[in-house]
């Protein structure tokens, strides 16, 4: 297992080069450029200098006059030296403004990721052990409906319903009028409650994909020689399917929890604009709108690692699953 994790680890960091590489050379290649725009803003000023000039300075200044190899290179030290820079869009440091806005969007995806294994993983079992019944058919249709919506779509409708019809949640922001005027508890409820309805919309527009991945995989091993052998044997409809069958179909499982780890970081982008939430889904869109080169490039590797990293947890938590499961 040492010698599998240890070969899986220099593989990745061969991976993650290139995926780096790929990473800054789109982004050099976006259509908008922070220093353009920064350059149009400062010509306007009196006596300033020609648009052109100014253009040819911050280029200088933030090494974007350099090939894009050569800056992938300086890029790629600034990175394995920690020296991550100072953002163009929000004139911090990328540290900084990642660990301001990063947790919100964990919490966020964390509650939604436990609602979807809560909802998705039973009702998949009991569509899959009741298939062609009443129950299959609504849990199915729910799925189909869930997988279809639009998140833009969903978002707006809990909007209108529940904000401006019930008036039970504000419209969007993460905070309400009074805010500064309540308690450390009240402000804390104050936050979950702006935080209700986009929760509720990532479950809904995600539970419905892993709740018909359920069903099939459990389908499928319903179906198997040995389930029909256990049910011959007399051994109790409940063992043969929670513990017989349901052990087998948490292998594909892990596959899609694993590799859900990235999603946790990477914020919710449609979600987080539509409600005005400040997580990293929406900062890390402003910054790429901006061109944003330093915030982008790192927080575009910081996923690059996460998917690797859930990969080898995955593989990892396969002999975890299942004993038949080993490296040799």
């Amino acid at each position: 297992m040492k010698k599998f994790i240890l070969k899986r680890l220099l593989l990745s960091v061969v991976i993650l080069f290139f995926v780096t590489f790929i990473i800054y050379m789109l982004l050099r290649c976006l259509p908008s450029s922070y220093v353009e725009t920064m350059a149009m803003q400062l010509a306007t000023a009196p006596g300033s200098k020609p648009y052109e000039e100014w253009v040819a300075q911050l280029n200088v200044q933030y090494g974007l006059d350099l090939h894009p190899i050569p800056g992938y290179f300086v890029q790629l030290k600034n990175l394995l030296t920690g020296n991550f820079g100072d953002s163009w869009r929000f004139n911090v440091p990328v540290i900084e403004k990642f660990q301001e806005v990063i947790w919100l969007s964990f919490i966020m995806g964390a509650i939604a990721l436990v609602f979807e294994l809560i909802i998705a993983i039973p009702l998949g079992i009991i569509a899959a052990t009741k298939q062609y019944s009443k129950a299959d058919y609504i849990i199915t249709a729910s799925a189909l409906v869930g997988i279809s919506l639009p998140t833009f779509f969903f978002a707006t409708l809990l909007k209108l319903v529940f904000s401006v019809k019930l008036g039970w949640f504000d419209v969007s922001g993460l905070v309400g009028r009074n805010h500064a005027l309540l308690d450390a508890t009240g402000q804390m409820l104050d936050i979950a409650n702006h935080l209700v309805l986009p929760i509720v919309t990532l479950v809904i527009v995600s539970v419905g994909s892993l709740m018909r991945y359920t069903r099939t995989n459990m389908l499928e091993v319903l179906n198997s020689d040995y389930i029909r052998t256990a049910r011959a044997k007399g051994l109790s409809e409940r063992k043969v399917i929670y513990h017989h069958a349901f052990r087998n179909t948490l292998i594909p499982l892990v596959t899609i929890v694993g590799g859900s780890l990235p999603g946790l970081f990477s914020g919710a982008l449609i979600t987080e604009t539509l409600f005005a939430i400040p997580g990293i889904g929406y900062t890390s869109y402003q910054s790429m709108v901006a061109g944003d080169i330093p915030f982008s490039m790192f927080y575009l590797s910081f996923l690059a690692i996460l998917t690797l990293l859930g990969n080898l947890i995955s593989d990892i938590l396969y002999a975890v699953v299942d004993p038949r499961v080993r490296i040799a």
